[in-house]
């Protein structure tokens, strides 16, 4: 290692490969996060999309819901006026 310090060539071309070596590793760290915030962003929103057609869903069955009640109370209004 005293070497590298002594030959100021050998040392700037470890230092070089040190340095690739460090940002290779940095860089691939980088892609790794941008692919796990890229997957949680579709997954959030794959889950607002169901979220949504759940409680479009929900509003049907309760205006199905509803209009059923409504019209048991008016045959029943009926039969009570008859």
């Amino acid at each position: 290692m005293a070497e590298v310090f002594r030959n100021p060539k050998k040392g700037v071309h470890m230092r070089n490969m040190f340095l690739m070596t460090c940002i290779f590793f940095l860089f691939g760290c980088g892609l790794e996060s941008v692919g796990t915030a890229a997957s949680v962003g579709k997954l959030q929103a794959d889950q607002a999309k169901q979220a949504k057609e759940s409680m479009d869903k929900l509003k049907t069955n309760i205006n199905a819901a509803m209009t059923e009640a409504e019209q048991s109370r008016k045959k029943a209004e009926e039969a009570a006026n008859n």
